[in-house]
């Protein structure tokens, strides 16, 4: 059930012919055909596993609605009248514009007893989560060397999906307990809200106020919806099919084994990596966005041109937005946010990237790329009253884009290296074994790697602006063009690929 296998392609292409005309004759089918593709989807991913997605499902909708049956969240001041969504103050990134209205706070027994249904909420939600997740980490990363024990956890296979679906579980909860949801699904809507399957094995995570009203009202594709869905498949066919699987190969083969090759090799790899994650991560976002568009469903942009950033504020405002704000809303702001003076800000904004790292897995890898990008951004906000005091000039922005992107380039090599020994490896090679004479040999033997890596990059350099002509130039084409390049897509995506499809890179988050 890969998004690039003929597999998934056969299989949605079928579902999609009976959907429409169930979406057309009745609503209640179309959410009952629609959970048992999900359901289909995801026992294709996880077997057994299955059984923990209606769990969780069934544990948040009751206890929330138990939660819900205990009051208001604000005494006096109806839930349809609070802040619907939070947005991020200009100058933290994580902050929230209205710090009062991000926690609201019951009181009396009231307060208490939603309080504690929520946190058993998140408590039951989370052990799913740490227990099949994380398990081998503590045990065996933490809890032996401080014990000097050698416990063993044995092999716990990872849910596909869990991360994405048990967030959006919590962030519906969470949402009810603040005010900020009001509306009132059926199990079946939440059903089909947490296991909607383009969502279901990387996201982008999407809230309960933005997709359960388009369940309610369930209208059909518009011929504007259909085409951009083809668009954004297109999309991210070539994105994630054809430049990010073929980055893939070599930079599999540096990373894997650094000491097989020069420091010179080892920065191509750096570079080929940075692109192929960024690629790998919005060409499927694109993916998921452009079948949910066919299916007559909106979802936000995921990746904003993440690599046109001037800061590494901005970068994190641009980079994977569902789960940055997810983490902003629910972990961020929690803590404190921006509310209780700088020292307390920078950090609350070091400690939401250090748990960031580490829902991207279960090494101190991890962990150490997320408390870098902590570090980075502490250092960017003590910084900034010094910053807007410099003139902003085109070689203030050039040196400015130059140095994010170095401090993320460097960051990409502790998330995808195995070990600080081959982090170090991978550094030392580049400062000390770098030679310029190995150009002309690596062109020889990788001529098409490089090409692909310079369409990658010169793909940053296109505006913004010029991406939306293109998108709305491209919706306007006439069908027969449409099937036409969407074939095109497709034959790149089968010569460029080699042996088996690369999986997702965010699979195994």
């Amino acid at each position: 059930m890969n998004f690039l296998s003929i597999g998934f392609w056969a299989a949605f292409c079928a579902f999609f012919l009976i959907y429409i005309f169930v979406k057309k004759w009745s609503r209640a089918a179309m959410l009952l055909w629609v959970l048992a593709f999900d359901l289909f989807f995801f026992w294709q991913a996880n077997g057994w596993l299955i059984l923990l997605l209606p769990a969780t499902a069934a544990v948040n909708y009751f206890l929330t609605e138990l939660m819900r049956r205990q009051g208001t969240t604000r005494p006096g001041v109806p839930a349809s009248r609070l802040p619907s969504s939070l947005s991020a103050d200009a100058e933290t990134g994580f902050g929230a514009t209205n710090p009062a209205a991000a926690e609201p706070s019951p009181s009396g027994n009231t307060g208490a007893a939603r309080g504690w249904i929520l946190a058993l909420i998140i408590l039951v939600d989370l052990s799913a989560l740490v227990y099949f997740k994380y398990s081998g980490f503590f045990v065996e990363g933490i809890l032996n060397p401080l014990l000097g024990s050698n416990f063993a956890v044995g092999d716990i296979v990872l849910p596909i999906g869990i991360s994405f679906y048990t967030f959006q579980a919590i962030s519906y909860s969470v949402d009810v307990y603040r005010g900020k949801y009001d509306g009132r699904p059926d199990f079946l809507e939440f059903c089909f809200y947490l296991s909607f399957f383009p969502l279901l094995l990387a996201g982008p995570i999407t809230r309960a106020g933005r997709f359960l009203p388009q369940i309610r009202r369930a209208e059909p594709a518009t011929r504007h919806e259909l085409r951009l869905g083809l668009w954004l498949i297109i999309l991210g066919l070539l994105k994630k099919g054809v430049i990010a699987d073929y980055l893939a190969v070599y930079n599999n083969l540096a990373f894997d084994s650094p000491v097989s090759y020069s420091g010179y090799e080892l920065l191509m790899a750096v570079f080929g990596y940075t692109m192929q994650i960024y690629l790998d991560f919005s060409g499927y976002s694109d993916l998921s966005i452009g079948i949910a568009s066919l299916m007559g469903f909106r979802l936000d942009v995921n990746f904003r041109f993440p690599y046109r950033s001037l800061n590494l504020t901005e970068f994190w405002r641009r980079w994977h937005i569902s789960l940055s704000t997810w983490f902003r809303d629910y972990v961020y702001i929690p803590l404190g946010g921006n509310r209780k003076g700088q020292a307390r800000t920078l950090l609350n904004n070091f400690l939401t990237m250090v748990v960031a790292g580490l829902w991207h897995g279960s090494t101190w890898m991890f962990v150490l790329w997320g408390a870098l990008h902590g570090a980075g951004l502490a250092v960017h906000k003590l910084c900034r009253g010094w910053l807007k005091k410099i003139p902003d000039t085109w070689p203030v922005k050039a040196l400015s884009w130059l140095l994010t992107m170095v401090f993320v380039m460097a960051c990409w090599v502790f998330f995808r290296a195995g070990s600080m020994q081959d982090v170090g490896e991978i550094f030392r090679r580049i400062f000390t074994d770098f030679d310029l004479a190995y150009i002309a040999p690596f062109w020889a033997a990788r001529k098409l790697w490089c090409v692909v890596l310079a369409v990658a990059a010169a793909g940053l350099l296109i505006p913004p602006r010029a991406y939306d002509r293109l998108q709305a130039r491209f919706t306007r084409l006439p069908w027969v063009v449409i099937f036409v390049v969407f074939l095109l897509a497709v034959q790149l995506v089968i010569q460029l690929r080699s042996g088996d499809i690369q999986p997702f890179i965010y699979y195994q988050f």
